[in-house]
């Protein structure tokens, strides 16, 4: 999530009234999570497990929980809290705001698009040219999207990440700032969900097709011409390379990668990242043709035990 303007770490610093350790007019541009940090960019880092990863990050600002040495060309911002300060620097920049009416003034529609009775479009949504939208489809705030999309009834574009963390008193939920991106030519089919980046984008390639009652997880990346059939649920964080052929029932584990014109056998469960132009299948997953003789040899070996006793 980028900032309209460019900020101090000094005036960051006064927003979460939290100390700073750099220049006081060193540039900040946004804040992102670890695996979209961009030179600008506020990251954030509660365990000591992950603070090399945070400081040695492309993120040029760390907001951390412990004073440590500050890298060259770095700054950081020492939070006792850094999981609650992040979210108040995302309400601060990207506040919620409630709307009065069906479809945003601010929202922008292309020639010849339809957009069908009970549809909820919000606040500064892009949608292209030659769009069908149908019933009772909503979308969230800051969508993009783009040219000759179709997109079936009651689907969502933009509702928040399942991300939480684990406090005494409950989970709290780490506020989405992000968006929603659909590039030309993608079919949305009836009842999908699409999560909203939790500081950038979940993003769907040009030309895929989705089929209904599929869910994509926060900030994954789904790639061209990609076919992903009904009751599909991937995990935030997944890249889906091009032209991947996922089928029914598949559900994934998050921060997977999915190589190029793979495909995905019905109910298997994507539990780790898979190489590209092979066909997988199974729990834990493998190559279809290695999982069946897997099972075949399975089969034989309890034929023949049973057959000995």
């Amino acid at each position: 999530m980028k900032f309209k303007k460019p900020k101090t770490l000094k005036e960051i610093s006064l927003l979460l009234n939290i100390e700073y350790i750099g220049d006081s007019n060193f540039e900040i541009l946004g804040i992102n999570e670890i695996h979209v940090v961009e030179k600008g960019d506020i990251v954030f880092v509660d365990h000591p497990k992950y603070y090399d990863k945070a400081l040695n990050s492309a993120a040029t600002t760390i907001l951390i929980n412990k004073k440590v040495a500050c890298p060259v060309g770095k700054a950081l911002l020492i939070s006792d809290d850094p999981f609650r300060d992040f979210n108040k620097i995302t309400n601060h920049f990207n506040p919620f705001i409630a709307s009065k009416v069906s479809i945003a003034e601010s929202a922008t529609i292309g020639e010849n698009t339809i957009i069908q009775p009970n549809v909820f479009i919000g606040n500064n949504v892009s949608i292209g040219k030659n769009c069908v939208i149908h019933p009772n489809v909503t979308i969230y705030d800051n969508a993009v999207i783009g040219n000759n999309v179709i997109i079936h009834a009651n689907t969502v574009l933009g509702a928040d990440a399942f991300y939480y963390k684990n406090r005494p008193e409950g989970f709290d939920k780490l506020i989405s700032g992000g968006r929603v991106v659909l590039e030309d030519f993608v079919d949305l089919g009836a009842s999908c969900t699409i999560d909203k980046g939790v500081t950038g984008d979940t993003t769907i390639g040009k030309g895929t097709k989705i089929d209904n009652q599929v869910h994509v997880g926060h900030d994954t990346k789904i790639g061209k011409k990609c076919l992903i059939a009904s009751q599909t649920g991937i995990a935030g964080c997944v890249i889906i390379e091009d032209e991947v052929t996922i089928w029914g029932q598949v559900g994934t584990t998050s921060g997977i990668t999915i190589g190029e014109k793979a495909v995905i056998l019905g109910q298997t469960g994507v539990t780790k990242s898979v190489a590209g132009g092979k066909t997988y299948f199974g729990t834990p997953i493998s190559e279809s043709r290695e999982k069946l003789k897997e099972l075949a040899e399975l089969k034989r070996f309890l034929k023949e035990r049973k057959n000995s006793k």
